[in-house]
């Protein structure tokens, strides 16, 4: 590298930090307005973060940031410095593409949207919010003609999430997983109607009263335990539990309680967490760069999926913990051993909600969302269908039609905030989930017995070492690859399910 080239270089990265910071204060004013900001400050924030959204995008795709990525060299993806330069690039000429009143009218529609959506949510009234998603959907359809596209529009949207991604994979995907799923449904289906055992039965033990302080001081145990730094992290709630780092030793995660089933906070802590121990476990070098985050929302969700469900859900987990939450709610749980409990946070039962249905369905309630997102993009489907539509698919998926749009299409925040493509990604960590923990078992065969003993130091060292601390140096395809020897595969995610519940189920 010339002189000329490393001081380009440096130039840039300063450059690329003032951006980081500025993107940094939009998360933080999100993680505000999500938590502790007063309702009647909603307006105001809209255009504080319209602002940032507009200063960040000018910033980046401003000529000077072209001018020093070309005399900064040809980038070598080997190494950290060309990994840069390749994110770096990669950013720049997406933004590029996009005009800066377009990204600054989305950031502003889509502050004001949240609150609207979180009202509409509170009284089941889809009208408070159908207006605020059709000037959403509108600027996502501009977005992905600016950003422009091959096959669908959707898959301009999909690669700011998982990048390379097209919905024509996907669909082969879900056609795979489909194929798997849908005949264990029905299998236990059946067995559970020949043997006459209900679901509510199995799941009885995760309801009861089980206190809100209780709940969290378990919570917090359990994900101290798994390795979160409090020192770089904390935990707050919301309506719908997130993860947000808003720089590098910040990261915040959220819950939600409720006093009467044990179910959402205790698994949206340890997704959450998932979420922040890899944020917690990139590079220090990276900060305030492209590098310094995951390297796309699938393998985020990898994690998450991970510790929420491989470790959460397991045997092992509950054979070492469960005597700790049966002593914080002795009324609750005194009549349930370990073992029921684990049947019991593991029923596969068609639900309403996302977040918490079982590993089995979960599947089915993202192709849902997939299937509607992709023709809202491409004109198929109008908002005001989009009710009627998502109750069908209910029906045809999960045999489920919402009792009211609060527990249908109001039930998730991501279109609210202008989030579309970013449903698939939790099916691809599903998948990958399974695919990384298979490594990381072949590597430390004694993984299944520490989790057992309540010690996950080797478990996350692995996960640090050969996914976390990279952050966006490898692209996700690139990623998976060099960790697992092969490329994204359903396979193992379908032979885990089938032999999981097939025993759950007495089906083999």
């Amino acid at each position: 590298m010339t002189s000329k080239q490393e001081t380009a270089y440096q130039q840039l990265k300063d450059r690329l930090a003032t951006i980081s910071d500025l993107q940094s204060v939009q998360s933080l004013l999100f993680w505000d307005q999500q938590t502790y900001m007063p309702k009647g400050a909603v307006a105001g924030r809209a255009e504080q973060r319209a602002t940032l959204s507009r200063l960040s995008h000018e910033m980046l795709v401003d000529a000077e940031t072209g001018r020093l990525l070309d005399a900064s060299g040809e980038p070598d993806p080997s190494s950290e410095r060309g990994a840069l330069l390749r994110r770096a690039r990669r950013d720049y000429e997406r933004a590029a593409k996009m005009p800066a009143d377009l990204v600054a009218r989305t950031s502003r529609v889509t502050a004001l949207s949240e609150s609207a959506w979180v009202r509409a949510r509170e009284e089941s009234d889809w009208t408070l919010f159908a207006p605020h998603l059709e000037e959403i959907l509108s600027l996502k359809r501009e977005a992905a003609e600016f950003l422009g596209y091959e096959h669908h529009p959707y898959d301009a949207l999909l690669d700011a999430y998982e990048p390379g991604a097209k919905k024509a994979r996907l669909e082969t995907m879900f056609e795979e997983l489909k194929r798997g799923i849908v005949p264990l449904i029905r299998a236990v289906a059946e067995q559970s109607a020949e043997r006459g055992r209900d679901s509510e039965d199995r799941a009885a033990p995760l309801y009861g009263r089980f206190g809100e302080d209780r709940q969290e001081e378990f919570g917090r145990a359990v994900i101290s335990a798994f390795g979160y730094d409090w020192g770089r992290g904390r935990q707050d709630r919301s309506v719908h539990p997130f993860c947000v780092g808003p720089g590098h030793g910040d990261v915040r995660i959220t819950t939600r309680f409720d006093p009467g089933w044990l179910s959402p906070a205790l698994f949206g802590t340890m997704h959450e967490a998932g979420h922040a121990l890899y944020t917690q476990g990139v590079n220090q070098d990276y900060a305030r760069t492209p590098l310094d985050g995951g390297t796309s929302m699938g393998v985020h969700e990898s994690q998450s999926r991970l510790w929420e469900n491989l470790v959460g859900r397991s045997r092992p987990f509950w054979a070492c913990y469960y005597s700790k939450l049966q002593e914080l709610f002795p009324e609750a749980l005194k009549e349930v051993d370990a073992e029921g409990f684990y049947r019991a946070i593991n029923v596969l039962e068609p639900s309403e909600i996302r977040v918490e249905a079982d590993e089995v369905t979960y599947n089915l309630h993202i192709l849902l969302r997939f299937e509607l997102e992709a023709a809202l993009i491409e004109g198929s489907l109008s908002i005001a269908d989009l009710p009627t539509a998502w109750n069908a698919k209910m029906e045809e998926y999960l045999g489920i039609v919402p009792k009211n749009d609060s527990a249908g299409v109001l039930q998730d925040i991501h279109w609210a905030d202008g989030l579309f493509g970013y449903f698939p990604t939790y099916t691809i960590g599903n998948v990958l989930s399974v695919q990384l923990f298979d490594a990381a078992l072949k590597a430390h065969p004694g993984i299944t017995e520490q989790i057992e003993n309540g010690e996950f130091s080797v478990l996350l060292g692995w996960l640090r070492e050969n996914v976390h601390r990279h952050g966006s140096r490898y692209y996700p395809d690139e990623l998976i690859e060099r960790v697992t020897s092969r490329p994204l595969d359903p396979a193992p995610y379908l032979s885990y399910l089938n032999n999981k519940f097939g025993e759950l189920y007495e089906l083999v």
